[in-house]
C-alpha cells in the first residue's frame, strides 16, 4: 500500500531545490526538542544510573545474570547480524547502486579524505584502542578460545583474535548506518535520523511511536556504548596519572577524571565540528601516528614487519572462519561473553551514534566511496598499531617477561603504559601517550553529546545539530552513567551492560537494511528508465539536443552571461516555455504547479514545473542558477562582469549536470517533455518491484541547494 509522502523539511535544508516562492520568505526553522524521546530516554537513564549507584551489587548481579542468558542462548544471532551486515553493505557497494552520491547527485565532498578519516577515526574508536591494543592479545595468549595457551600458535593467533573484534565487521556496522542517515536525508530531504531510515517500510508512522521508540532505542545504545568506552579510559588514565605526578589510582581521581572530559567535551560539542570536534580529531591521529612510529622504530622493527606480514595474513585466510564460528562444541561462553559478543554488542550500540555523525561528515560522496572508506582507511590503521603493540608485548612474554605477561591480563588498565615503560625515553611517552588518550577520550564524549542531542530532537535541517542546552545535558549524563556503571563493578559491568542494550537495536539494524534495500531498488529503476524512455527522451542534454544552427552553437559557447543576461532569458524564454508545457498539462487534467522566485544572495530567479501524482513520486523539473567565477580566457565582449551563470536542470535527486542558457523555447520544451516521459518510464519501472515501499510516493520536501553549488565552484574555480 503507497504511503503519503512525509512533511519535509524548510527550504534551508541544503538538499534539494528550494520551493520558489518561499525562497526569500521562510526564515530557516531551530532544532526542536521532541519530548516523546528526551523523557523516556532520560529516565531510564537516571534510573539506572541511580540504581547502579544505590545498590551496586544488586546492580552486577541482575546484569551479570542476564548477560550469562544472552550468551548461552543467543550467541548464534549476535553473529549472524555482524555476518549479514557485512554482506550486506559489501553487496550495495559493488553493485550498479554503489554510484549513488549521499546527497544531490551535484553534490561534493565538504571535507578532505584526510579531516573525513580522522573524524571518522577519531569518533569510531575511542580510548579503547590503546587499552585492549596490548591487553587482549596477551589475555588470549594466556587463554585462547581453544587449544592450549602459552604456545606460539596461540601467540600467532592473539593478535589475529584482537584484529577480528576491531575489524571490518564492526566498521561493516558504522557503514551500514552511515549510509542509511545519509542516504534518506541528504537524498529525499528527510530528517537525519533512524526513523527516516524506516519510512519506506511504515511510512507516515515513522512520525510517531514507532519513530520514537526507534530513536530512543538508538539514544539509550548510543550513552550506554560511550559509557563503556570512558569508563575504560577512566581507569586507563588514572594509572597514567599515577606514574607521572603520582595521583593514586581510585574513585576520588576517577570522579576528577570524568569531571575534566565533561567540560572539555561540552566545550568542543558547543563549538561544533568545524571548530572542536574536527581540530581536535586531527591532533588526535597525528598523536596517535607519532607513538605508533616511536614504538615501531626504538622497537624490534624486523620482528614487527614479519610479525604484520603474518598477522594480515592470517587474518585473511580465517576471516570467515572466525566470522561465523559459534564455537557450539566448544561452548568457550565465558569467553564468547567477555570478548567477541561483547564486541559485536558494543559496535551495535556505537553504530547509530558513529553512523549519524560519519552521515554528517559524509555529504556528497558516493556509498562505494563511503563503504570504501570507511572499511579499509581506518582498519589500515587499526591493523598497524594493534600488531605492533600487540606483538611488542607477545614478545616480551614469549621472552619470559611472565610478570608483565600477567600485569596485562589481571590489570588490563595498565598493560599499555606497563609496555610503555620498557622503551627508552618512557617519562615523555607516557606523557604524550596521556594526552593522546585523552583526546580520544574527549573526541568520543564530544561527538557522542552531539549526536544524542541531535536524536532527542526533531530537526528538519540535515546540517543543523540540537541546541547547545541538550548537548551540555547530554555529556553531563554521560559522566554520570560512566561514574554509575564504574561504582557498580567497574569495567565488567560497563561490558556487560553494553551486551544487553545492544540486543534491541540489533533488531532495528534488520529494519534499516530492508528500508535501505527497497529505496536502492528504487534508484536501479529510475536508471533503468534512461534506456526505456521513449524515441527522442532526454534529446535536451548536452551534445544531444535538438538540431542548431552551428552560428547559435558557437555564441552558446562563447557566452558567460552576466546575472543581468540571465535574468533576461529565463523571463523571455525558459518561464514563457514552461507556462506552455504547464498549460497544456493542466488542459490534458494533470495537477501542475509553476512556481519561480529569486535564489537569496544570487540575485537570479529560477523555477519549478511539479507535476503532482497520486500515490506516485511526483515529477519535478527546475532551472537552477549556478554562479561561477568568470574564467581569464573568456572573450572580453563577455567577461564584464567577474562571475557568470550556468542555468542547470534539476529534479528531486539534483542537478543534471548540463547548462539550459541559450537553448531557444521550443528547445526548452522538449527538453521539459523528455524528462516527463523519462519519469513515466521510471513509474512503470518501480510498480513491477516486487513489495512495495512508500519511497514509492516520493519523501522528503524541496530544499536549498546553494551549499551544494557553492561547493561545486570551489571545485572548479
Amino acid at each position: 500500500m503507497s504511503q503519503e509522502p512525509p512533511a519535509g523539511p524548510t527550504a534551508e535544508a541544503h538538499d534539494g531545490p528550494p520551493e520558489p516562492s518561499s525562497i526569500a520568505t521562510r526564515a530557516p526553522e531551530k532544532a526542536k526538542l521532541n519530548l516523546r524521546v528526551f523523557v523516556p530516554a532520560a529516565l531510564g537513564i537516571v534510573a539506572v544510573t541511580l540504581w547502579a549507584m544505590l545498590a551496586p551489587t544488586r546492580a552486577y548481579e541482575t546484569i551479570v545474570a542476564i548477560v550469562s542468558w544472552i550468551s548461552k542462548n543467543l550467541g548464534w544471532y549476535y553473529i549472524l547480524t555482524a555476518t549479514a551486515v557485512i554482506v550486506f553493505v559489501i553487496f550495495i557497494a559493488v553493485s550498479r547502486v554503489g554510484t549513488t552520491r549521499l546527497g544531490p547527485n551535484h553534490s561534493k565532498p565538504q571535507y578532505s579524505l584526510f579531516s573525513w578519516t580522522a573524524m571518522l577515526f577519531a569518533a569510531g574508536i575511542g580510548i579503547d584502542l590503546m587499552f585492549y591494543s596490548v591487553a587482549e592479545p596477551v589475555t588470549q595468549y594466556y587463554g585462547p578460545p581453544s587449544g592450549p595457551g602459552e604456545t606460539v600458535p596461540a601467540a600467532e593467533q592473539a593478535v589475529v583474535w584482537t584484529l577480528f573484534h576491531y575489524g571490518v565487521t564492526g566498521w561493516a556496522m558504522y557503514a551500514l548506518m552511515g549510509i542509511a542517515f545519509a542516504y534518506f536525508a541528504y537524498r529525499f530531504n528527510m530528517p537525519l535520523s533512524i526513523r527516516s531510515a524506516l519510512y519506506p517500510i511504515i511510512g507516515r508512522r515513522v512520525h510517531g511511536a514507532a519513530g520514537d521508540a526507534v530513536d530512543t532505542a538508538a539514544l539509550l545504545g548510543t550513552i550506554f556504548g560511550i559509557a563503556t568506552s570512558l569508563g575504560i579510559g577512566v581507569v586507563q588514565l588514572n594509572y597514567g596519572l599515577l606514574l607521572l605526578f603520582g595521583v593514586p589510582e581510585g574513585i576520588g581521581a576517577q570522579i576528577g577524571l570524568i569531571a575534566l572530559a565533561v567540560i572539555m567535551a561540552t566545550v568542543s560539542a558547543v563549538a561544533g565540528i568545524d571548530k572542536g570536534i574536527r581540530r581536535m580529531s586531527e591532533l588526535n591521529v597525528l598523536l596517535a601516528i607519532g607513538i605508533l612510529v616511536y614504538i615501531t622504530i626504538t622497537g624490534q622493527t624486523a620482528f614487527l614487519m614479519d610479525a604484520l606480514v603474518l598477522n594480515v595474513g592470517d587474518y585473511l585466510s580465517g576471516f570467515a572462519d572466525m566470522t561465523l564460528n559459534t564455537f557450539g562444541f566448544d561452548r568457550p561462553d565465558q569467553w564468547m561473553m567477555d570478548w567477541t559478543l561483547f564486541f559485536w554488542a558494543w559496535w551495535i550500540a556505537w553504530a547509530p551514534f558513529v553512523g549519524l555523525f560519519l552521515a554528517r561528515i559524509s555529504r556528497g560522496r558516493t556509498i562505494r566511496q563511503f563503504v570504501a572508506g570507511t572499511l579499509t582507511v581506518p582498519f589500515l590503521f587499526i591493523l598497524v598499531w594493534i600488531s605492533v603493540f600487540g606483538n611488542s608485548a607477545l614478545r616480551r612474554v614469549l621472552g619470559g617477561n611472565d610478570e608483565f605477561g600477567q600485569t596485562a591480563m589481571n590489570t588490563p588498565e595498565r598493560a599499555f603504559y606497563s609496555l610503555l615503560e620498557q622503551y627508552p625515553g618512557a617519562p615523555p611517552l607516557i606523557a604524550v601517550a596521556t594526552f593522546t588518550g585523552l583526546l580520544f577520550y574527549v573526541t568520543s564524549a564530544d561527538s557522542g553529546a552531539l549526536v544524542m542531542s541531535t536524536f532527542s530532537s526533531t530537526i528538519e535541517d540535515p546540517r543543523r545539530d540540537g541546541a547547545i542546552p541538550i548537548r551540555i545535558f547530554w555529556s553531563v549524563t554521560t559522566g554520570a552513567l560512566t561514574l554509575a556503571m564504574l561504582l557498580a563493578g567497574g569495567i565488567f559491568t560497563l561490558q556487560y551492560a553494553t551486551i544487553i542494550i545492544g540486543l534491541p537495536f540489533s533488531v532495528v539494524m534488520y529494519l534499516i537494511m530492508f528500508g535501505l534495500y527497497r529505496s536502492l531498488r528504487f534508484e536501479a529503476a529510475q536508471a533503468d528508465s534512461l534506456g526505456v524512455a521513449m524515441p527522442g527522451a532526454l534529446s535536451g542534454r548536452a551534445g544531444d539536443g535538438p538540431p542548431r544552427g552551428w552560428r547559435q552553437r558557437l555564441a552558446r559557447a562563447m557566452s558567460y552571461p552576466g546575472p543581468k543576461q540571465t535574468q533576461r532569458y529565463m523571463d523571455t524564454v525558459a518561464l514563457p516555455a514552461a507556462t506552455e508545457v504547464a498549460d497544456e498539462l493542466r488542459d490534458q487534467g494533470a495537477d501542475v504547479e509553476l512556481t519561480d522566485g529569486p535564489v537569496d544572495g544570487v540575485g537570479v530567479s529560477q523555477l519549478c514545473l511539479t507535476v503532482h501524482l497520486p500515490h506516485e513520486r511526483d515529477f519535478r523539473y527546475q532551472i537552477y542558477p549556478v554562479e561561477h567565477a568568470t574564467p581569464t580566457y573568456a572573450p572580453r565582449a563577455q567577461s564584464t562582469d567577474d562571475r557568470y551563470f550556468r542555468l542547470e536542470v534539476c529534479n528531486l535527486t539534483g542537478s543534471h549536470g548540463y547548462d539550459l542558457l541559450g537553448y531557444s523555447k521550443d528547445q526548452i520544451i522538449t527538453d521539459i517533455l523528455d524528462h516527463y516521459e523519462r519519469h513515466l518510464a521510471f513509474l512503470h519501472l518501480q510498480r513491477e518491484l516486487p513489495g512495495t515501499s512508500a519511497m514509492a510516493s516520493g519523501a522528503g520536501a524541496p530544499a536549498d541547494w546553494s551549499t551544494d553549488f557553492v561547493s561545486s565552484k570551489e571545485h572548479s574555480g
